[in-house]
């Protein structure tokens, strides 16, 4: 019923029959999402030219190159991720939905050109300064669904810039107010789009977390300096009996590829746990795509597993062919799975695993093909300093696998 929804409302944006085609005025606009009756999710974009804009989280700009018109009627395609907004589109307004087919899920998109803010401006002074760590509880007593989570943040006057980080990754570039005791964060990364909304104390937090217009949960936080979440090298390992990861999938080509084939022998090898759904997943995928152009000559392999939620096979790996193109990416993306993204699931395939915890995941395989080392989770360049120690810990452990 809901794609049945979506087709009617992509048919009635581009029923219009006006004699000329109209495109995007450039400039910045607001762009907001509505999340439920009372909240919306906002962000800015700016548009460069009929064909391109920027968007913006905190220090994150995301280039947008593939915008299409019909009459009165605008499709902006995200790069990489399966999703895009189709909307009428007038001389100052854009008004319509941000689309994911393959979820089958739609949220109110509205944007209003010539409006700077994120949030709406408020004459309430911040009550107080929330820079530093957090202690995060989110959906606390739910059992099975209850996590931990660090808030890592930094306010400037009123703006908020920052984000959570979990054990299987983080929340990306979160940017918003604090008026008075309110505290309001979001971000727009072309494939989640996420709101935070809370209640603050010097020491507290009381909020809630939206993902999109499906999903909601609570948390709670309090300030702690020295709170650590527990050690990513830690939580997901091999199976009593096993010292190496087997399999066999498809690349974009087709060809069959394994661990035990002639490229990967004597060889040191990182398999990446990914989906070409997860933002995570790109901003492992880049900096790993780099990493590998940098030192493929020196006896390190790289190899990608996607689990996909993409119905088909076929759309499958027109999403990991797009991935390819768009992060310059050099080394095999093998399908794994396709029509779920279920980590349940992704565990059957790979059952010397104690689970798949998290996408992404990455494995560390020596030459003699013992795993060494599974590292869950990605800590982004949201994360600052987090995200410097990784690369750090990772190009130090593999240049260690590699002299070996």
């Amino acid at each position: 019923m809901q794609k049945a929804l979506v087709l009617v409302f992509i048919s009635l944006l581009f029923s219009c029959n006006k004699e000329k085609s109209t495109s995007i005025k450039s400039g910045v606009w607001r762009a907001q999402m509505q999340i439920t009756d009372t909240e919306v999710l906002p962000f800015n974009f700016e548009v460069t030219s009929p064909k391109s804009l920027k968007i913006f989280n905190a220090e994150e700009v995301i280039l947008v190159n593939d915008i299409t018109y019909s009459n009165d009627s605008i499709i902006i395609k995200m790069p990489v991720f399966e999703g895009y907004i189709a909307a009428k589109l007038n001389d100052s307004v854009i008004e319509g939905a941000f689309i994911k087919d393959a979820l089958s899920r739609t949220v109110p998109f509205k944007a209003v050109f010539g409006k700077t803010h994120r949030f709406e401006a408020s004459k309430d002074e911040p009550k107080s300064n929330i820079s530093g760590n957090w202690e995060t509880v989110f959906s606390k007593g739910v059992e099975g669904d209850e996590y931990i989570a660090k808030g890592i943040f930094k306010q400037d006057g009123s703006k908020v810039t920052g984000t959570f980080r979990t054990t299987t990754g983080d929340y990306r570039y979160l940017e918003g107010v604090l008026n008075g005791n309110q505290l309001k964060l979001s971000t727009f990364d072309g494939s989640h789009a996420f709101l935070f909304t809370a209640t603050v104390t010097d020491s507290t937090f009381n909020g809630v977390f939206y993902s999109g217009n499906h999903w909601k949960e609570p948390f709670d936080a309090k300030r702690n300096e020295s709170f650590e979440l527990p050690n990513e090298n830690e939580l997901t390992y091999l199976n009593e009996g096993y010292d190496k990861v087997e399999f066999t999938f498809p690349n974009t080509d087709g060809k069959l590829i394994s661990l035990s084939d002639a490229q990967y022998k004597d060889k040191v090898v990182i398999v990446q746990l990914m989906g070409t759904w997860c933002p995570n997943c790109l901003d492992e995928s880049r900096y790993y795509s780099e990493f590998y152009k940098n030192n493929k000559n020196k006896g390190v392999e790289f190899i990608a597993l996607a689990f996909e939620y993409a119905k088909t096979e076929a759309s499958a790996f027109k999403s990991i062919n797009r991935l390819i193109d768009n992060a310059g990416i050099e080394y095999p993306i093998l399908l794994a799975q396709f029509g779920s993204s279920d980590k349940a699931a992704a565990q059957e395939k790979l059952p010397m695993l104690n689970h798949v915890l998290s996408y992404p995941t990455t494995i560390f395989i020596d030459k003699t093909s013992k795993v060494r080392k599974i590292h869950t989770g990605f800590n982004g360049p949201a994360t600052g300093m987090k995200y410097v120690e990784f690369k750090n810990e990772f190009e130090s452990f593999v240049s260690e696998l590699v002299k070996e």
